[in-house]
């Protein structure tokens, strides 16, 4: 492969980390919604309560958060792995910190959830805690990418 061919993949490259990321950034939101629903379920009373249940919203918030785990931490090593195919080194700044910080939170508030299913509340409080932190160094890193991505393309 030549030198060029190689450098035209590395270029399309830097653009699977934040299409990803974005992705993964909407089904927090979406989670987020779910959680919502799950407070209001477990605050409802008489036939809302009835009607909320149907919605099953505690499964499916389970199930997106198992699958937004898997997609943060591939995202990150993506995102690590194609700077350091373009780089080879990684830049060590605000960008990579956060992410690897909000990989670790993610970690940690999913594991959470065995005390969760048990009724423990600071279990709850902490796993609202982390993913509120979470959202927000999300929405940072969001902005900061593109910032990344910019640079990218000017140089191109």
């Amino acid at each position: 492969m030549s030198l060029e061919t190689q450098k035209e993949i590395g270029f399309w490259l830097n653009f699977i980390h934040p299409i990803w990321m974005w992705i993964v950034l909407g089904t927090s939101i979406y989670a987020l919604y779910l959680g919502i629903q799950i407070r209001r379920t477990r605050n409802a009373t008489g036939e809302l309560k009835k009607e909320l249940i149907q919605g099953k919203f505690n499964n499916r918030h389970y199930q997106i958060g198992s699958i937004l785990l898997a997609l943060m931490v591939v995202g990150t090593l993506v995102g690590m792995g194609v700077t350091y195919y373009n780089n080879s080194k990684l830049f060590f700044g605000p960008h990579l910190l956060a992410g690897l910080g909000m990989t670790g939170i993610i970690a940690v508030s999913a594991s959470l959830s065995p005390y969760m299913q048990k009724g423990k509340d600071w279990a709850r409080y902490s796993h609202i805690f982390l993913n509120v932190v979470l959202l927000g160094l999300f929405s940072w890193q969001a902005v900061s990418g593109l910032e990344i991505i910019q640079r990218i393309i000017s140089k191109k």
